[in-house]
């Protein structure tokens, strides 16, 4: 079934505090909202400029009150009604399960994809591509994910075990089952099998999210279909909603069930997770002292000397690094982290001590 013109919507969860970055990224200035690519663009506006070819202006973008002029300031061509505002943050159901009720009631005959504001991808044509696909499929009833394939047995990612191909459509798998992030032994038996990355992008019409979440959980769609009919509830309902990830509330049993596609992706995705994938992210050039040190940034600010890692140097100070492999140093106005590429993920264990203000306002998306 081909679908008709004009009805694809993109729906986009921007929230999450992003600890793993700090102090790039924080409650108050998350990491969507920063350029961690060197680019001039911003993670969400990035986001956007690979949608719009897809969708125009049938954007929903929902995120947190405290990040709503921040967000409106970054797109400022985001039409009435594309700004969704969540009172507080309830993970990635509620958000795209808000944006799924609107769009029920406003384009009936709409899919919608939801895809996250802080991912990195590389090739946008191939991934418009992989989107076109799973909008056919989703067509047919099906909740549709677009998998990544594996450049590595990472641990860091869950995977999506494949099943049966999609006799009806050629290039899709049937997802036998959602597999948290694994050990090592597991994730190198996944990749040997041919499964996917997970990277948390559903395809589907939105009453077929709907009606799948009012399956397990009836007073949770109908709470998200009131506030879609009467948004000044939203202040009186939001707060009681579950705080579940799109995953585990709807995902995991549908696969069970044998109701969830997958379309396999190769475009160059990256989750920029923590300073460990940004430096991977943008690389180091060689020195002729052999130093090898990415830069986010004024690279005239950074003096290195047989040295390897990543310097961020936001506050405008130089930054020498001498004898030092695989650091991290980042240098913003109100703080200095320095640790190294082995203990990035420990970084939110700094951040969760609360040296700067952690009022967690975001939306959908949570790292």
């Amino acid at each position: 079934m081909t679908s008709a013109a004009g009805d694809l919507w993109a729906v986009i969860p921007a929230g999450g505090a992003g600890t793993r970055l700090w102090p790039i990224s924080s409650p108050a200035e998350p990491k969507f909202l920063h350029d961690l690519t060197g680019s001039g663009r911003s993670l969400l506006q990035a986001t956007a400029d690979r949608l719009g070819p897809l969708v125009g202006e049938r954007m929903l973008l929902v995120t947190g009150a405290a990040h709503r002029e921040a967000v409106a300031a970054q797109l400022p061509r985001l039409p009435e009604g594309g700004l969704l505002v969540e009172p507080s943050p309830r993970d990635s159901m509620a958000a795209i399960g808000l944006a799924a009720a609107v769009l029920e009631r406003r384009a009936p005959d709409a899919v919608l994809g939801s895809f996250a504001a802080d991912h990195v991808i590389a090739d946008p044509e191939s991934f418009r591509a992989c989107v076109r696909a799973a909008e056919r499929i989703a067509r047919d009833g099906w909740l549709v994910t677009i998998g990544i394939t594996p450049t590595e047995p990472a641990t860091g990612f869950g995977y999506l075990r494949l099943g049966a191909a999609l006799d009806e459509h050629p290039g899709a798998w049937r997802v036998e089952r959602f597999a948290e992030k694994p050990s090592p032994e597991a994730a190198a038996d996944f990749c040997a099998r041919g499964d996917l990355w997970n990277a948390g992008m559903f395809v589907v019409r939105p009453g077929v999210l709907l009606d799948l979440l009012a399956e397990r959980d009836p007073g949770f769609a109908a709470a998200l279909r009131r506030i879609a009919a009467e948004p000044e509830r939203i202040g009186r309902e939001w707060d009681a909603l579950p705080r579940i990830s799109i995953d585990h509330a709807v995902a995991e049993p549908a696969a069970d069930e044998g109701r969830v596609a997958v379309v396999p992706g190769e475009f160059g995705w990256r989750d920029v997770g923590d300073f460990a994938s940004l430096a991977d992210l943008l690389g180091g050039a060689d020195r002729a002292d052999g130093s090898r040190v990415a830069v986010l940034g004024d690279k005239t600010l950074v003096h290195a000397v047989d040295a390897s890692g990543l310097v961020v140097p936001a506050s405008g100070r130089v930054v020498a690094v001498v004898g030092l492999d695989d650091v991290v140093v980042v240098d913003t106005a109100d703080a200095l982290l320095v640790t190294t590429r082995a203990r990035a993920q420990d970084v939110k264990r700094v951040a969760e001590l609360g040296v700067r203000d952690q009022t967690a306002p975001g939306s959908g998306e949570s790292m």
